[in-house]
This record gives structure tokens, C-alpha cells and sequence, in this order.
């Protein structure tokens, strides 16, 4: 059995500063933000206060479910942040559920979901100086004792890491297994037949049929949503956090 298990491939190279290689994961994640920028492009479009169409009522019910998630785990204060939950969201869902047409999902790559990271991270460092001010800022990394200051900063530089390791692993673990029982299945599929001799019937893959659409469903479609939520919910916990 043959199985090869690499990173996102090289589609082209710009001729700039020595040159830039342009992945899989760039090009896809480009679609990606294309898909959702013209989703809401859409759905905004002719939008009226005494006769909403279907696409108002769509948008409107995609607002109100992302301000009642940001309600009921951050406070109705934190509302300013319903955009850019809403936006991590649907991207780290389309992202990782593109698989599904076979393309090669972004948060497979660990630098996607370290960029999502660290926005994120950002946001919460931004906060922690809003809520508690320069020296408070700086204090919060002595607590409880000043001796605790290199574990707090540890701590602190691994949210980053956890959010976006926790996120890629799962991905990427799934398209890892998806291959592996793709090609044990094609083995088994030349077992079943290989004794066969017309070759074209040898040949054909009655092992893969069912078995890689029901994995697809599991790691394509549902871990897909997990994954987003379960990022959207630590971000609002550590952003929601910080006003403690």
C-alpha cells in the first residue's frame, strides 16, 4: 500500500523578492474570503425595513444566532465583537470543510490556523490593556507571586500555540486517517478481486465505495463545525477573560 501524506503543494511562484511561492492553502483560503465576502455582499443587497425578502430574512436570522452566541458566553457588553466572531466562524468552517469537493483544506496547514491564532491573541492582549491599563497590564504576568512571572508568561505565549495546534491537529489528523483507509481499502479491494482474472473488473475499487463518503461525513462535515465552534468558544472565553 502506497499512501503519500505531504504538505500543500506549490501552485506557482511569483518573481518578487527572490521569489514567492504561492500554496494550496493561499489560493484556498483566498476562495475561501471571496466565498464569504460575495455571501454577504448577497445577502445585504436590497434590504428593506416593511418588506423583507428571503436573503433579508436569511442575514438577519445569521446576525441574531452570532449575537446570541456572543451574549450568552461573553455578555451583552462584548457585542462589538458579534462581526468578527461571526467571521472566524464561517471561516474556519468553510476552510476546513472544502475537503469535501477535494480541495485541500487551509486549516490543514498549521500556518493558517497560527494566523488565526495570533489575531486572536492580539485581541486579547488589546483588551487586557483596555480593562486594566499600562501597569496593570504588566502586573497581571506577577500574580498571585512575582515568582510565578516566567510560568505566567509561558502560559501566556502558549495561548497562541494551543489555539492554533488544537485546530490544525484535528484537521489534519483527519485528512491523515481518511488516506490511510482510503489505501487499506484499495488493498482489500484487490483481495477481494485480484483473483479475477478479466483485469478491469480486478480493478475495480468495490472496497471504496460507502466507507470513504461516510469518513468524509464524520471529519469533512461535522468535525468541521466542531473545530469552528470549539475556536470560536475559546476565543470568547480568553477575550471575555480579560475584563476579570
Amino acid at each position: 500500500m502506497e499512501v503519500s501524506i505531504n504538505g500543500p503543494k506549490i501552485l506557482f511562484t511569483l518573481p518578487f523578492f527572490g521569489g514567492i511561492n504561492v500554496t494550496e492553502s493561499i489560493v484556498h483560503t483566498w476562495i475561501v474570503m471571496a466565498i464569504i465576502a460575495f455571501v454577504c455582499w448577497w445577502l445585504t443587497r436590497d434590504l428593506s425595513i416593511d418588506n423583507p425578502g428571503r436573503k433579508q430574512i436569511i442575514a438577519e436570522k445569521l446576525v441574531t444566532m452570532t449575537q446570541s452566541l456572543v451574549d450568552s458566553n461573553m455578555g451583552e457588553k462584548w457585542r462589538d465583537y458579534v462581526p468578527y466572531i461571526g467571521t472566524i466562524l464561517a471561516f474556519s468552517f468553510l476552510c476546513s470543510v472544502m475537503s469535501i469537493a477535494g480541495l485541500r483544506s487551509p486549516t490543514a496547514d498549521f500556518s493558517v490556523t497560527l494566523a488565526m491564532a495570533l489575531v486572536t491573541f492580539a485581541i486579547i492582549e488589546y483588551n487586557y490593556f483596555k480593562h486594566k491599563g499600562f501597569i496593570g497590564f504588566f502586573k497581571r504576568l506577577t500574580e498571585p507571586v512575582i515568582v510565578m512571572t516566567p510560568m505566567n508568561i509561558i502560559s501566556e505565549v502558549a495561548t497562541p500555540l494551543s489555539l492554533s495546534l488544537r485546530h490544525f491537529g484535528n484537521i489534519a489528523s483527519g485528512a491523515v486517517i481518511t488516506a490511510l483507509v482510503y489505501g487499506a481499502l484499495a488493498v482489500l479491494s484487490k483481495v477481494i478481486l485480484g483473483w479475477i482474472p478479466n483485469t478491469f473488473i480486478a480493478n475495480i475499487p468495490i472496497a471504496q465505495i460507502g466507507i470513504p463518503a461516510i469518513l468524509s461525513l464524520y471529519f469533512d462535515l461535522f468535525s468541521s463545525a466542531i473545530q469552528a465552534y470549539i475556536f470560536c468558544m475559546l476565543t470568547m472565553a480568553n477575550i471575555a477573560g480579560t475584563a476579570d
